[in-house]
């Protein structure tokens, strides 16, 4: 079987079947390739539905989260994007392709420098690549059209919501396991929010993130 019959077999099978149903997220998925964001060892598992490895405890989304999370921001053009976590730079490109500028913040030093390799051997040059701990708010660019955290937090912290301009979009997996939710939070006005939820799913979470209050005898 061919690469690109891979490729279409896992957007016909995973993606649209997981109600990602947008031509314009869909033909991303074909420009830009996903098995050159995979760690050499592991692109045999590309186009796989599951988590790849990228090193030092941290995975790439699976295929179809990263379409949906691009689906449900509705990204435009004109759109500054906060991305925390950068991984592999994947999902940065996608986000990237569809927006104005992405500031993308990774803690990892390997993991920043190889989104930084695979953005620039695309030609992708509309992406800001920083290091540092953005598990609790990066407010360095704000305020920003959308902010994606591409881990889970138990807690979300106030200060991405508050890193909203008017209209903005932020994804989120909250919570802790056996239960998380995905949530799209809008920013329908100064200080006022609605809090969509998605799908439940599970993944790992964020470096340093912010844990709930715990009741101690």
């Amino acid at each position: 079987m061919n690469l690109e019959q891979t490729r279409f077999n896992m957007v016909a099978q995973q993606i649209r079947t997981w109600s990602v149903l947008d031509d314009n997220v869909l033909d991303l998925l074909y420009k830009i390739k996903r098995e050159e964001f995979v760690p050499a060892e592991n692109r045999a598992m590309a186009f796989v539905d599951m988590e790849i490895p990228l090193g030092y405890g941290q995975v790439m989304l699976t295929p179809k989260m990263e379409a949906r999370i691009v689906q449900e921001l509705h990204v435009k053009k004109t759109d500054k994007i906060l991305e925390v976590g950068s991984g592999s730079g994947y999902l940065t490109a996608l986000l990237a392709d569809r927006g104005a500028h992405v500031y993308s913040v990774e803690i990892i030093p390997e993991l920043k420098a190889m989104a930084e390799n695979n953005l620039k051997a695309h030609e992708i040059t509309n992406v800001t690549v920083e290091q540092g701990d953005a598990a609790r708010g990066w407010p360095k660019h704000e305020p920003y059209d959308v902010i994606v955290l591409t881990a889970s937090t138990p807690v979300l912290p106030d200060a991405f919501q508050k890193s909203l301009y008017p209209g903005g979009r932020l994804f989120a997996i909250v919570g802790e396991d056996p239960v998380m939710e995905a949530l799209l939070i809008t920013c329908v006005a100064p200080g006022e929010f609605t809090t969509t939820k998605l799908f439940e799913t599970s993944t790992a979470p964020l470096i340093n993130v912010l844990q709930p209050s715990r009741f101690t005898f």
